[in-house]
Order: C-alpha cells, then sequence, then structure tokens
C-alpha cells in the first residue's frame, strides 16, 4: 500500500475506472486545467482521450441533465463541477428527475450517475464560491451523498459511487487535497453508507463529516494529552448515514459533538443532533453539542476566514465544556 496525497487518490480512482470500463466517462468544467480539479484529475485527458473526458461549456443544468440521458442509455457518467456553489443550478435535473427516476418506473429505469462537487472554501473567495451545500442534498429521498476525509476513502467512495445503480453526489474538499495517507493499489470500493472509528475512546464522541472529521481527530489527539479520551467517527456517508456506529459511540461515552463543515441551522449536524437526542437520550450525559458554521455567508477577507471557519481549536474546546460539565478530566483542563 503507497502513499497518496487526496487529490492523487481521486486521480488514480477515475484512472482505474475509466480504464475498466468503457461506459465510464467524465463531463464537466475544466477537465482539461490541472488548476480546475486541483490535480485530481491531471493528464487523463492525454491518456483516455478528450471523447471520454469533455471539457464542457458553463452550463451547469444542461451538463448535469446530459449525464441523466446518458446514465439512463446504459452509460456511467461522472459529471464534474470545480466548485459545488454552482451545482445550484442543476438542482431540478438531480432533485425532480436524477433522484426520482428509479421509484417512479418501480426501480426498471435507474440513473447510475455520479456528480462530483467541489468544496472550494478559504483563499479570500468569498460568499459565491465557498459554500458546503451538502445538508440540502442530504434532504432528498432517491439521491445518495458521500463525503470522504481520507486519500483511501477518496477513492473507495468514487469507486462505490460509480459501481452504485442509482445517482451519487460525491463532494470532496480542496482543503483536504494535499493531506496524504495509504491507499491501496487495487480497486477497492469503501461501502456508502458505513461509517468508520478513527480512534476509540471512553469520555466523548467527536462525530465528524469530511474536513471537519480530520479536524476532530487532531482535536482527539490534543484533548487525550488532558485527560479526555474521545471516540472519532468519520461518517464518511451523510445519506445514508450510519446511525448505528454513531449511536453506539455514543451510548458508550455518553457525550457527543457533532462536527460539520457546513451551517448551523437546519444543517447535517441538526439531523445527526437530533437523532442522538432521539435514540440514544437515555444515555447522555451531557447534551449533545455541535460545531459548525455561523448563520452568515463565507467573507472574502483573510483575517474574518480564520475566525469564520472552525477547526480542531474549536472543537476540543467544546468537547472540554462538555467533559469539565460532566467530570471528565477536570484537573488536566484547570478546574478547580
Amino acid at each position: 500500500m503507497r502513499i497518496l496525497s487526496y487529490s492523487q487518490a481521486i486521480r488514480e480512482a477515475h484512472a482505474q475506472l475509466l480504464a475498466r470500463d468503457s461506459r465510464v466517462f467524465l463531463i464537466g468544467q475544466g477537465l482539461w486545467s490541472p488548476w480546475y480539479a486541483g490535480g485530481s484529475l491531471e493528464n487523463l485527458d492525454r491518456e483516455f482521450g478528450r471523447e471520454r473526458l469533455l471539457d464542457s461549456p458553463i452550463a451547469e443544468n444542461a451538463v448535469t441533465g446530459l449525464g441523466i440521458g446518458a446514465a439512463l442509455a446504459g452509460m456511467r457518467p461522472i459529471v464534474f463541477h470545480p466548485r459545488m456553489d454552482f451545482l445550484l443550478l442543476a438542482m431540478d435535473a438531480l432533485v425532480n428527475q436524477a433522484a426520482n427516476w428509479s421509484y417512479l418506473f418501480n426501480e426498471r429505469a435507474n440513473v447510475p450517475l455520479v456528480v462530483r462537487a467541489v468544496i472550494n472554501r478559504g483563499g479570500q473567495q468569498g460568499a459565491q464560491h465557498s459554500q458546503a451545500l451538502h445538508a440540502l442534498f442530504m434532504h432528498i429521498p432517491g439521491l445518495k451523498v458521500v463525503m470522504p476525509s481520507t486519500p483511501a476513502d477518496a477513492k473507495g467512495l468514487l469507486i462505490a459511487a460509480v459501481d452504485d445503480p442509482g445517482p451519487v453526489l460525491y463532494i470532496d474538499d480542496r482543503w483536504l487535497y494535499g493531506d496524504t495517507g495509504p491507499v491501496p493499489e487495487a480497486m477497492s470500493a469503501t461501502p456508502i453508507g458505513q461509517a468508520t472509528v478513527r480512534r476509540t475512546g471512553r469520555d466523548i464522541s467527536l462525530i465528524g463529516i469530511s474536513w471537519m472529521a480530520a479536524q476532530a481527530l487532531k482535536a482527539a489527539q490534543e484533548l487525550s494529552a488532558e485527560g479526555i479520551d474521545a471516540d472519532v467517527i468519520d461518517l464518511r456517508s451523510l445519506k445514508p448515514w450510519d446511525r448505528q456506529t454513531v449511536l453506539a459511540s455514543v451510548r458508550k461515552t455518553g457525550r457527543a459533538v457533532v462536527v460539520d463543515p457546513g451551517w448551523r441551522t437546519a444543517g447535517a449536524s441538526a439531523e445527526i443532533a437530533a437523532t442522538i437526542s432521539e435514540e440514544a437520550f437515555d444515555a447522555l450525559r451531557a447534551p449533545v453539542a455541535r460545531v459548525a458554521l455561523p448563520d452568515t455567508p463565507a467573507p472574502a477577507s483573510a483575517i474574518e476566514e480564520k475566525a469564520y471557519y472552525p477547526g480542531a481549536a474549536e472543537i476540543a474546546a467544546c468537547a472540554r465544556r462538555l467533559a469539565k460539565n460532566a467530570g471528565v478530566g477536570l484537573k488536566a483542563v484547570g478546574a478547580t
């Protein structure tokens, strides 16, 4: 097993999928440009030909509709949206069409479509280029949503998404592209809907999504030095999400912090926190806490971005508050 970056793992998954199955093709903006895809599609057009990597005009709804039609005709399209913000222009195609076809035709007409959308936060890009909109799509029946946080899962979930008989929204985060980790050479799929435990602990459950799952692991390492032992759950999938793994962790620790790269109100963290409160209330020793974005658009100032985007420090601070209230690690965190 080699060490690859997150973006290299995505590229390898695309290359292996294209080599394995002639039905797989890519369409979207910037497929021929390493800058657009952050290296995750670099030189694939030279390796497989531009008839299989179709660099499209800026026409999100039309391109997504084309992908749906190709999927219905038996192809395995991957539609690439280099900025998730503009996937909103394809909401009709995704929500009214792709998500509903199987249900409307009693599973006799499936849409094996992958829509890859990138969260491009930070870098002073402002409100229209920085949005993490995964919670909108988590709401939609018939649409699966995956959000890998490691290079291995970046590869494995893309393979699983292409193999799935229905539409899958694959969301990657540019802040993860430089992260490295072991990645199997073989085409091994990461099961959709199955979370993983990144770290086991007894005092508190940190439940993370995408980049925030990686930050939760960093927070857990910091907390460990203070006598607070954290379970870290990486959800990996949001639709469906792995209730059993989350609830088992919370029932063990009695405390939970849900960490989400999106907005707080009506976000993914709200759904997960509500489920924990409904189904594991008897095990809770403290209220479920959340770390998410404030309910404001993203700023276009580097200084304001530092305050706007939470990370490991904010997760650790939230966990300390829960632990202090519950009498865990008091000496380590300076309580009297």
